[in-house]
Parts: structure tokens; C-alpha cells; sequence
């Protein structure tokens, strides 16, 4: 079994930065991609940013150049930049083991001024 625990969600203004970290504990061997999803109110969740453990990396189209993930043996990251309005969404973090998916609680962020 595999617990995500995301944090660094808040409120920031438009044009502001965020970096969400995600940590992974328990039987955490073999989690071949991480990654994050968002879900706005009234919407579907939509995946942001994904990353392999190879290094393979790919992203919403419309972070492109603003969003970054990465990650670490225990954790995954994603700095957001130039945050905007339509960024505003609960985040979850992800990861894939074998046949498993794993998710986080989620964390609001918000982007208003």
C-alpha cells in the first residue's frame, strides 16, 4: 500500500508562484509515474503534468512553460509560475505501481486577487 500526502496549496495572486510537493510513504518501490491532476468545481478531473521514473515528462498543453514537475525516489513537485484565474482547482497527486493507482487527498489552490 502506497500514501500520498500533498501539501503547499493556498491562495495567490495572478502572475504568482506555488510549488505543491507530494510525499509517498509505505511500500513505495516500483512507482513508475507520478504526477498531478487537477478538478475545478463542475468539471472533470484533467491530468497537469505527468512524470516517469525514467524521466519522461509531459504537460496540459495550457501549462506549458509555466508548470514544471519533478520528482525525487520519495516525492513529486509541481512549481507553478504565472499562476492565472483558470488555474484555480483542487490538486491531486498520483502515482502508479503495477496495476495500482494511488492518489492523494488534494490541495486547493486558488488564484485571485
Amino acid at each position: 500500500q502506497v500514501r500520498l500526502v500533498e501539501s503547499g496549496g493556498g491562495l495567490v495572486q495572478p502572475g504568482g508562484s506555488l510549488r505543491l510537493s507530494c510525499a509517498a510513504s509505505g511500500f513505495i518501490s516500483n512507482i513508475y509515474t507520478m504526477g498531478w491532476y487537477r478538478q475545478a468545481p463542475g468539471t472533470q478531473r484533467s491530468l497537469v503534468a505527468t512524470i516517469t521514473s525514467g524521466g519522461s515528462i509531459n504537460y496540459l498543453d495550457s501549462v506549458k512553460g509555466r508548470f514544471t514537475v519533478s520528482r525525487d525516489k520519495n516525492a513529486v513537485y509541481l512549481q507553478m509560475n504565472s499562476l492565472k484565474p483558470e488555474d484555480t482547482a483542487v490538486y491531486y497527486c498520483y502515482g502508479v505501481q503495477g496495476r495500482s493507482t494511488y492518489w492523494g487527498q488534494g490541495t486547493q489552490v486558488t488564484v485571485s486577487s
